[in-house]
């Protein structure tokens, strides 16, 4: 990593310390590492401890403090967990970068429980931490909030009811979100990925070789997130505005099928039924 200062990010409206969920690696390290440059202090949440030591490590050769939490974000207790580990700092940003889709099945063919796990991650807590850190926020009237969502929440997919729905949900949280508090000097920005090359979706197997396809770095993602959250309610990242706008008109079946098989190329599946 070789981020610079971002003069965007105020380390006096945003700071002194940002919790990152879902920071050790990929686009979540990417934030740290533009924050720590800015200089903000780290507040590290992720599910492994060795990637998370890592991270820190990168992150405090920059100067900043560190912290880490190993934490299973599904979990009931885990914003808890995040209060009482963040009890004696002020957090002036919350980025929810954690999320992903753990559990890729058709809806009727999957465990229920590991759907609920799924919305846990990616409605139940971040919205618990939004509820902590937020008020917090609005009462010194200054802070900003980034929910990280995906292309995904703009239409239906197979094999992504429950993660693609999870996702529209919580960007139509954090519009409302943003009305409510754009009054109190707490800036809201959910934050929307395309394909973007992390080690999680490299994990996942997705084929990043598709002709013609948009493939964001983490870097670049990170890069215009902070560049732009004072932009709310929404920024599409990677160069897929275009891409959301037409996902979100009214020929829903043919936006739905349309997306569909552009999915199955993405995860290398053959052809489907037009």
């Amino acid at each position: 990593m070789a981020a610079e200062p971002n003069e965007n990010i105020d380390p006096h409206r945003y700071g002194p310390w940002a919790v990152i969920a879902g920071g050790s690696e990929g686009v979540g390290a990417e934030f740290a590492d533009r924050l720590a440059a800015a200089g903000i202090d780290i507040v590290l949440l992720a599910r492994r401890e060795g990637p998370l030591a890592e991270t820190a490590e990168r992150i405090r050769a920059r100067g900043a403090r560190v912290r880490t939490l190993a934490v299973d974000l599904t979990a009931s207790d885990a914003a808890e967990k995040v209060a009482a580990a963040t009890a004696d700092i002020e957090v002036g940003l919350l980025i929810f970068n954690a999320g992903a889709n753990t559990h890729s099945a058709e809806f009727l063919d999957g465990d229920l429980d590991a759907f609920a796990a799924m919305n846990a991650l990616n409605v139940t807590t971040p919205l618990a931490l939004v509820h902590h850190f937020g008020r917090g926020m609005r009462e010194r009237r200054r802070g900003g909030i980034v929910l990280v969502g995906s292309l995904t929440g703009y239409s239906g997919s197979a094999r992504h009811t429950v993660y693609g729905g999870s996702k529209a949900y919580l960007r139509i949280f954090a519009e409302s979100l943003w009305l409510e508090l754009r009054d109190h000097q707490v800036d809201v920005l959910h934050l929307v990925l395309g394909v973007t090359r992390t080690p999680a979706m490299a994990r996942a197997g997705l084929n990043f070789d598709i002709p013609g396809m948009r493939v964001a770095e983490p870097a670049d993602v990170a890069r215009e997130g902070l560049a732009h959250l004072a932009d709310g309610p929404v920024f599409v990242a990677g160069g897929n505005a275009e891409t959301a706008a037409r996902s979100s008109g009214p020929d829903r079946a043919a936006i739905v099928l349309g997306g569909h098989r552009r999915m199955r190329k993405l995860l290398g599946l053959p052809g489907d039924r037009p």
